[in-house]
């Protein structure tokens, strides 16, 4: 079997990174804020700008895609990047997907000058937590209402936290 291997996409990939969202979407409505209905309907300049603003990251073995993430901005803190839109295609999960792409992503921030990296993650989704604890990742004292269903039914999410310094938890330096 090949290598599994992580690319950033350049903004004149949007139409493979449209795809693959739609396709998460569609998958995995639950684990989003959007619906697939939402974003199919939106243009090329709605996909430009989006690929302008974080960085999106293709996990890909022998050409085919398997999983997207993003790696962006984290607006409420200085030096911090968040990771998010982590998805991998069912039939590649367990193969080591997701890890090459937080690692990758982890790069990313560590190359943009980034001290951390936020992953947030459902409280009561011990897998995720447990996911991410495994690379380093520590939760903070940052919650917010998980936004997937309704801010009103009191589930929430949880900002783990990986220091892009020192020890990097696993992940490999630059």
């Amino acid at each position: 079997m090949s290598e599994i291997t992580v690319r950033p996409l350049g903004v004149e990939e949007w139409e493979q990174y449209r795809s693959m969202r739609l396709t998460a979407l569609g998958e995995s409505p639950e684990a989003f804020v959007a619906t697939r209905e939402a974003e199919e309907s939106e243009g090329e300049d709605f996909w430009r700008a989006r690929m302008e603003r974080s960085t999106r990251l293709l996990a890909e073995r022998d050409g085919q895609a398997l999983g997207i993430a993003s790696v962006g901005t984290y607006e409420e803190g200085e030096g911090i990047a968040q990771l998010f839109g982590l998805w991998v295609r069912p039939e590649a999960r367990g193969s080591g997907v997701a890890a090459r792409l937080v690692r990758a992503g982890a790069l990313v921030a560590a190359e943009q000058g980034r001290s951390q990296l936020y992953y947030w993650v459902g409280t009561d989704n011990g897998r995720a937590v447990a996911f991410a604890s495994s690379f380093g990742f520590r939760p903070t004292g940052n919650r917010r209402p998980m936004r997937v269903r309704s801010e009103d039914d009191g589930e929430e999410e949880v900002a783990m936290t990986l220091s892009l310094a020192g020890d990097r938890g696993g992940i490999p330096t630059l």
